[in-house]
């Protein structure tokens, strides 16, 4: 009996040493953790139950035969964070590049069909060399079958990517997929093909770093939602993003102690919006100052800086924040914004999380270079986030809300729930200058007419309380009592109720 247990110790320290220390030595060096130190700092200490750890590969082309780590380059299992329960992968890199086999891309399958059926979010954590070059055939058809689980569990559960180290060719379509991306600075990149093949077919010189760092993902491509400096930061961000998401689409999402009264007041609320109302100023102070203790994790942060996307809490419970941001192109929405927002509001519509849409807009981005890249199909794809999305949805607007912009950013026409405005507000098809110029074109040339024109066009439509006269907004609100009255709206709407036609799907404008 000693012989068998002591055989299964030797056996489960070989399969922990993965490619062995050399191996290991080398990811350390590079300043990458091993996939097992990732898990371990990933998950609460001692929760780990990992499973499949003496699978391995089943090839005897090319020699392989003679070369079958246990684990085959993955390790997988359960464990929790902050004592909720999750799923994760982790691809090691010092077993064979952390190349997908059939059985390695089966050990991730099982872990994925686990989640889905035990209704807890599933993490990837990325470190791979690609498809396993001598299983041909195999690999690929492995890849196929983690792709559909991804399509499968998409709205399900929560699925997070963390990108750290290499992902390329087939291996990004898997991240693609899932609800977050993040990626670590400088040891991981992610592209479809690779330098060197960028270079033979179309003659560029690009680095690895160029064509997929983390750089170009976060501020280019939008395809990650954020970066880290190292494994541990990334690690630690992500323990603390699964804190504000459910663990499935049934579930509502978790409720945090909070030691922040709803009825705090902010008197410097009052003064945020400059006089000159072309003046900018900066939208993220007042979700900050809405916030339970001023805490907001943002998404995608380098990416469409003109809007804002992420995360807070009210009264404990998580709240999805989109908000225009005046301090870059004036909040104005373009084709970058409008699908980074959309995104966000769909993933916060699949799992149950409430909406607050902070509004100061002056319309879509002008020019050919929107027009021509299709920037009618890209905000029409925010405009059908918000009209589909089901959960609780509050507006506040704070100063501009003008035209098409108007409607798209969560109106009371795409069944917002509660519309707040301030008293600095203005709502109106356009501005009072481009207004005026249209409506008295036969003044144009005196500048007296077009000035009063435009002073009586201020204030006749330059506010909110034309927008209140029609019902569009419910109330026009003190600024310093914004958090106490969107606090309240959404504690008012946690048990809203509201269905869509029969679909078996809708066909949002891609």
């Amino acid at each position: 009996m000693k012989d068998i247990l002591q055989e299964l110790e030797t056996r489960r320290a070989a399969a922990r040493m993965g490619g062995g220390q050399k191996r290991v030595d080398a990811q350390h060096e590079k300043g990458k953790l091993t996939a097992r130190e990732r898990i371990e700092l990933l998950l609460d200490e001692g929760s780990f139950e990992e499973y499949d750890m003496f699978v391995t590969h089943r090839s005897t082309d090319f020699g392989m035969e003679k070369n079958r780590p246990a684990g085959d380059g993955v390790v997988t299992g359960w464990g929790t964070i902050n004592g909720r329960m999750v799923y994760v992968f982790s691809q090691d890199f010092t077993v064979l590049g952390g190349s997908v086999s059939a059985t390695h891309a089966q050990k991730i399958c099982k872990i994925m069909d686990m989640a889905v059926q035990n209704g807890a979010p599933v993490i990837g954590l990325n470190d791979s060399g690609g498809a396993r070059i001598q299983e041909g055939v195999d690999s690929l058809a492995g890849y196929g079958e983690v792709f559909q689980r991804n399509i499968m569990a998409s709205g399900v559960i929560p699925q997070i990517s963390v990108i750290m180290g290499p992902c390329a060719g087939g291996a990004v379509y898997s991240p693609a997929m899932t609800d977050f991306i993040f990626m670590v600075k400088d040891t991981s990149y992610m592209f479809v093909t690779g330098p060197d093949v960028v270079k033979t077919v179309t003659n560029e010189q690009v680095t690895a770093e160029e064509l997929g760092g983390a750089t170009t993902h976060t501020r280019k491509s939008s395809v990650a939602d954020g970066a880290f400096e190292n494994d541990v930061e990334a690690l630690a961000e992500v323990r603390r993003l699964v804190d504000y998401l459910p663990l499935n689409n049934r579930q509502t999402p978790p409720v945090r102690p909070f030691f922040d009264s709803v009825d705090r007041m902010e008197p410097s609320l009052d003064t945020l919006v400059p006089a000159n109302a072309n003046t900018p100023y900066d939208m993220k102070e007042l979700i900050v100052k809405i916030a339970d203790e001023g805490d907001f994790y943002e998404i995608q942060e380098e990416f469409a800086k003109n809007i804002i996307t992420g995360f807070i809490r009210l009264e404990g419970q998580t709240v999805g924040v989109v908000a225009n941001q005046p301090m870059v192109l004036a909040g104005v929405l373009d084709i970058d914004s409008a699908r980074k927002a959309a995104r966000f509001v769909r993933f916060c519509d699949c799992f149950g999380i409430p909406i607050l849409t902070l509004v100061d807009v002056p319309g879509f981005l002008p020019g050919t270079s929107q027009e021509y890249n299709g920037v009618i199909k890209h905000g029409a794809k925010l405009l059908f986030a918000y009209g589909e999305a089901t959960v609780p949805k509050v507006t506040v607007i704070t100063r501009k809300s003008y035209g098409g912009a108007y409607v798209v950013m969560a109106s009371k026409h795409l069944r917002a729930d509660v519309n707040y405005a301030w008293p600095t507000s203005e709502i109106a098809v356009m501005g009072a200058k481009g207004a005026t110029e249209i409506i008295h074109r036969a003044d144009l040339g005196d500048a007296e007419k077009i000035a009063a024109h435009t002073a009586e066009y201020e204030d006749r439509f330059a506010n909110p309380f034309v927008a209140a006269e029609r019902g569009f907004i419910d109330e026009v609100i003190q600024p310093h009592s914004t958090r106490k009255r969107v606090a309240r709206a959404f504690a008012a709407l946690r048990s809203k109720s509201q269905d869509m036609p029969w679909k078996k799907h809708d066909n949002i404008p891609l």
